[in-house]
């Protein structure tokens, strides 16, 4: 499992984002404001900050949360 983190400067929930994302090893940050993390938001559909998307390890979506900070629990349902 991968968890990929979608943030952008100046967004006021993504130091959220990122605090629940240091929670998980499993986690990726993506700064939709570099062209590596843009093209990764647009593949997963992401358009909004922060965005989370999981994905197994043949990168198909577990679970994804745009637009807010999930609460830790709610990832660990899916990651365990």
């Amino acid at each position: 499992m991968v968890l990929k983190v979608f943030v952008k400067k100046g967004c006021p929930n993504c130091p959220a984002a990122k605090e629940v994302a240091n929670q998980f090893p499993f986690s990726e940050m993506y700064d939709l404001e570099d062209p590596e993390g843009l093209a990764e938001a647009a593949f997963y559909s992401v358009f909004c900050t922060p965005s989370m998307v999981l994905v197994d390890e043949h990168d198909s979506v577990v679970e994804a949360w745009r637009c807010h900070v999930p609460r830790p629990s709610e990832i660990a349902n899916y990651a365990a």
